[in-house]
């Protein structure tokens, strides 16, 4: 059988049947669309955590309190999560040359989220982290107006405060002549010293809407932590090549100073590939899990193939019976029915691949308005999913219409009514 004489057969008995054949088709569009969408801004969630992390910089390590210990018990494992507060002792001890020569700098921070924040007559929420001087150069902070906090304003408890654009914006309705100006941070008065600049919105959260203090007064005043207690420590290695050696340093010292044996810290130390590896793997799990649903329409798309196909051998058997009566084999027919049955898997895969295309875009766009990091990212490996996916449903589920119209003998199909 000629592959044009089939193919015009094909659009011939799909023609008779716009309807019947559109609302087919459709199945297989909208499950293609939703798993290419899905996908697409699965990656782009992934791409953009990663970015966000990396943006932090190479050579920065980040020590937390807590860590878990898995121990066997009761016919399976159990967790304990080992916690004890990081001081400001342990951030010293860091700074040590001879204990950590592969640390250059050390940063505890304390940090408040939703702190009430104030001035010119507007209220709203931010976040705050209580720093030293060392942290700005760690996370490349820098100032668009105004200056930066020094180490004698930490020493001293200076009511002072280094605010992000966008709470610059929310509160004052600019980002410009700030410096000077009061802003009341959970009832406290602070001066404005510097204006951030923007490093818009990212998938960990907007880095513009927060407001920077001197360590010792926001224990004192905003936060109001007893003790020294610090939430976590930020470590910057000499270079990116000695931020394994670092962390290795970091964990000896944290071992002595809390005395914990190897396997039971208390404490854990994370760099960003790290912090991206984890991500990456919580959004992937996420990913296959949406994509995962969206591939059941798929499923509900290719039983509707199935159903019209034998609707269409029922329709057809007469036509089926003549065939088989001037010639044509049972492979003929088989052939003839799986590509009609492919060829409505595969228009609608190509119409749902633009679909999902179309709605990833929309969602970037809807991302981007709403001051999200969001790029929906469509790769190759979506579409090709995507296509091999609505073809294998079009074979899987023509096949028994197929062998069921191949296999009608002649003279009952001939008979048939």
């Amino acid at each position: 059988m000629k592959i044009k004489r089939v193919l015009q057969g094909t659009l011939t008995s799909l023609n008779a049947n716009k309807l019947r054949s559109g609302l087919t088709i459709l199945g297989i569009v909208i499950g293609v669309a939703a798993v290419i969408a899905m996908l697409s801004i699965g990656q782009g969630a992934q791409n953009s955590i990663t970015s966000s992390i990396n943006s932090i910089g190479t050579n920065l390590l980040f020590l937390s309190a807590g860590s878990e210990t898995r121990f066997a018990g009761g016919g399976g494992f159990a967790v304990a999560r080992n916690v004890r507060a990081l001081t400001m002792a342990d951030a010293q001890a860091l700074m040590d040359p001879f204990q950590a020569p592969a640390v250059q700098a050390v940063a505890p921070i304390l940090q408040g989220g939703n702190i009430s924040a104030a001035a010119n007559g507007q209220t709203t929420t931010t976040t705050i982290y209580g720093v030293t001087s060392d942290y700005f150069s760690m996370r490349d902070e820098q100032v668009s107006e105004g200056a930066i906090f020094n180490d004698q304003q930490v020493n001293i408890h200076a009511r002072v405060a280094v605010i992000g654009p966008d709470l610059a914006t929310t509160l004052f309705g600019q980002t410009t002549n700030l410096t000077g100006q009061t802003i009341r941070i959970n009832g406290q008065s602070f001066t404005i010293i510097g204006i951030l600049k923007s490093k818009g919105g990212t998938s960990l959260g907007s880095a513009d809407n927060q407001a920077i203090i001197p360590l010792t007064t926001a224990r004192d005043r905003v936060i109001r932590r007893a003790g020294t207690t610090v939430d976590s420590i930020y470590v910057q290695a000499t270079s990116a090549n000695t931020v394994s050696e670092a962390s290795t340093q970091i964990s000896n010292i944290m071992r002595l100073r809390h005395r914990v044996a190897v396997g039971k810290e208390d404490f854990s130390v994370f760099n960003q590939q790290d912090l991206a590896s984890t991500a990456s793997s919580i959004i992937g799990v996420l990913t296959i899990f949406l994509g995962g649903i969206a591939a059941i329409s798929l499923l509900v798309g290719g039983i509707g193939i199935m159903n019209i196909m034998l609707v269409s051998v029922t329709e057809r058997t007469r036509e089926i019976g003549l065939r088989k009566a001037v010639g044509a084999r049972n492979r003929d027919i088989l052939i003839q029915f799986l590509i009609e049955s492919l060829f409505l898997s595969l228009l609608g895969g190509i119409i749902g691949i633009l679909l999902g295309w179309l709605i990833a875009l929309i969602i970037g766009q809807v991302a981007s308005a709403s001051g999200t990091s969001l790029t929906p990212a469509v790769s190759l490996n979506a579409i090709l999913l995507a296509t091999l996916f609505s073809a294998a449903v079009g074979l899987f589920f023509g096949i028994y219409p197929a062998r069921r119209a191949a296999g009608l003998e002649p003279v009952e199909a001939l008979r048939y009514e």
